[in-house]
C-alpha cells in the first residue's frame, strides 16, 4: 500500500500532468470566455442580420407541457410549461463557440511549433568542386585532379 501511495505522489508531480491541470483550468476559464463572446457579441448581431431571431430561443416544440399548449414565445415559458424542446439555437451557440475554441488552439499550436521549431541551419561550405577538363568531383583544395592529372587554378 505504501509503494502505490508513492507511485502516486511520483505520477502526480510529474511536469505534465501539473502542466495539463494547468491546461484544463485555463481551457475551462477560455471556454466561458468564448461562449460569451458567441451568446453575447456574435449572435445578436447575426440575429439581426437575419431577422431579428435570438437564436437562444430557437426551439422546436416536440411533446406539449402539461396544458397542452404547444406554441410557446421563448424556450423559457417552454421548459417552465414542462414542454419537451430540441434546442438548436443552443447547439448552434455551442457549435460557434467549439469552432473559436478549435481555431484559437490551432493559432496557439501554430505559434507554439514555430518557437519549437530549430532554426535551419546554415548551408555548409562545399567540400568539392568539379575539374574543369574531366568534370569529376575533386576535393576543393586539390590543385591537380586524380583523373585526369590536369593542373587545377
Amino acid at each position: 500500500m505504501k509503494n502505490m501511495i508513492n507511485e502516486f505522489k511520483t505520477f502526480i508531480m510529474r511536469g505534465n500532468v501539473i502542466d495539463m491541470a494547468v491546461g484544463i483550468i485555463i481551457g475551462g476559464a477560455f471556454t466561458k470566455i468564448v461562449n460569451s463572446m458567441v451568446a453575447d457579441i456574435l449572435m445578436p448581431p447575426l440575429g439581426l442580420l437575419l431577422g431579428k431571431v435570438d437564436f437562444s430561443n430557437w426551439f422546436v416544440v416536440i411533446q406539449a407541457g402539461k396544458d397542452g399548449v404547444k406554441d410557446f414565445a421563448t424556450m423559457t415559458e417552454a421548459q417552465a410549461a414542462g414542454a419537451t424542446t430540441i434546442n438548436l439555437g443552443i447547439f448552434l451557440n455551442a457549435v460557434i463557440s467549439f469552432v473559436i475554441v478549435a481555431f484559437c488552439v490551432f493559432l496557439l499550436i501554430k505559434a507554439i511549433n514555430k518557437l519549437n521549431s530549430p532554426e535551419p541551419a546554415p548551408a555548409a561550405a562545399p567540400t568539392t568542386k568539379k575539374c574543369p577538363f574531366c568534370c569529376s568531383e575533386i576535393a576543393i583544395e586539390a590543385t591537380r585532379c586524380p583523373h585526369c592529372t590536369s593542373e587545377i587554378k
